[in-house]
């Protein structure tokens, strides 16, 4: 169904997308870094609830585009176009819900949630948290229309207009940071007004009736309870999963303040750098779900199992350069961050493991998988990811952390641990065929 061209049209920009997000997101993170330690404190602190919120508008995004593709694949583009509606349906009601919780009960929430913090810090996290909040709906509309621009097989038009999004985020803070000198709220409006723009772009070309997946009007958006439950369906599981995901990071960045300044610091410095050799894993998971999706739609399953291999095999290509790069550089590139000795020391280990067990692992255990959500196997991949994270990534690395005696580093093989769980859970499932028919089994008819 996919000839090696449209596979290379719909990897490349994602690719290109995610190395851009994280590259322009460090120089965003440089440029706050100017508004003074109490304003850095602050944003961190509403960072980890709008990370946690953009990852649930996220899924349903995923949820509605595993539909869609599925559709494409019976070649029914009215029920694509459908379900498309549905989906920015779907979310607005949901992001203006949570971010009408935000904006008016946002003191009440960071009191709560972060009782006794400085009042310095409070003051700038609230009004972050208010322009943030505003921009709650536009982040998951744009989310929406990137996926469905994806299930299409156009992942050019989400990288150009994340491009831009990036640039006046940037450009914003630059301005109103620098110039203005207004702190984290120069900060979260340079956010919102890149997040509107880019929610304006995206769903103004995804009115176009040229393309396979459009909606005609943004003003006759029928409730359709059906459609709308079927992307729950999907949605609601790879939320749980992705909102567990974010809040066992967050339990075990609490300890390591245990282990003290140096640990905290290097593991801020590797969770940094790791992020650029998982990038082509990322992107090809994305990739996969559109390619997978229209194959089980199409119910080409055997062609759907050849392609999750496919896409598989080629993120260990990449994946494998990108760490041997990172392995042999680590000391410089560690170097430019400014730690201390120990800081630095723990750093470059911590990186070195991550090389070898990231090339090794990740790509079985994070894009692999979703072949297996984009088939409606959403259910065992959450039920697994979420066992997983609690009893390997969380409990063992308070074991290998502390009982053991390891460290910043016991918390990252408890990682690496967690990687190997889900592989053999996922390969046993993958080997057992019974992810192949599920679609078979649900209502896609609106």
């Amino acid at each position: 169904m996919f000839s090696k061209k449209d596979l290379q049209q719909l990897i490349v920009p994602l690719i290109i997308e995610q190395f851009l997000a994280i590259t322009i997101g460090m120089a965003d993170t440089v440029m706050v870094a100017s508004c003074g330690e109490a304003a850095v404190s602050g944003i961190s602190l509403v960072d980890s609830i709008n990370i946690l919120l953009i990852n649930i508008f996220s899924a349903l995004a995923t949820g509605g585009a595993i539909i869609s593709s599925q559709y494409i694949g019976r070649e029914e583009p009215h029920h694509a176009c459908e379900a498309a509606k549905q989906l920015v349906l779907s979310v607005f009601i949901l992001s203006m819900l949570i971010g009408g919780i935000c904006v008016f009960g946002g003191p009440q929430i960071l009191n709560f949630i972060y009782k006794g913090t400085e009042a310095s810090v409070m003051d700038n996290a609230k009004i972050y948290f208010l322009l943030t909040a505003l921009s709650y709906p536009f982040i998951a509309l744009y989310n929406a229309g990137a996926a469905l621009f994806r299930a299409m097989g156009n992942s050019r038009i989400s990288m150009i207009i994340s491009i831009f999004m990036n640039f006046i985020n940037v450009g914003g803070n630059a301005l109103f940071i620098f110039r203005f000198r207004m702190g984290a709220a120069g900060a979260a409006l340079a956010t919102l007004i890149s997040r509107i723009i880019g929610a304006i772009f995206i769903l103004a070309l995804l009115h176009r009736s040229s393309n396979i997946i459009h909606v005609d009007s943004y003003l006759k958006l029928e409730f359709k309870p059906k459609m709308i439950k079927n992307i729950l369906a999907i949605g609601i599981p790879n939320g749980l999963e992705n909102g567990m995901f974010q809040l066992g990071k967050i339990i075990v960045q609490g300890m390591l303040v245990s282990y003290g300044t140096a640990a905290v610091a290097a593991n801020a410095v590797a969770t940094s750098i790791a992020g650029f050799p998982i990038i082509p894993g990322t992107a090809i998971g994305l990739a996969m779900i559109t390619v997978v999706g229209q194959c089980v739609g199409a119910q080409k399953y055997e062609e759907a199992k050849k392609y999750m291999f496919k896409l598989t095999a080629l993120s260990y290509g990449f994946m494998l350069i990108l760490n041997i790069l990172i392995a042999v550089f680590i000391v410089p590139i560690v170097g430019l961050f400014n730690l201390s000795l120990e800081a630095a020391s723990s750093a470059e280990q911590m990186m070195l493991w991550h090389s070898v067990f990231c090339a090794i692992l990740w790509p079985a255990a994070f894009t692999m998988p979703n072949g297996l959500r984009a088939a409606n196997d959403v259910k065992f991949t959450m039920t697994v990811s979420i066992i997983s994270m609690w009893v390997c990534r969380i409990c063992m690395s308070y074991v290998f952390g502390t009982v053991l005696g390891m460290g910043v580093l016991g918390t990252w093989f408890a990682m690496f641990l967690d990687w190997v769980v889900r592989i053999i859970f996922f390969a046993v499932r993958l080997r057992s065929d019974k992810w192949l028919h599920l679609e078979m089994h649900q209502k896609l008819d609106a």
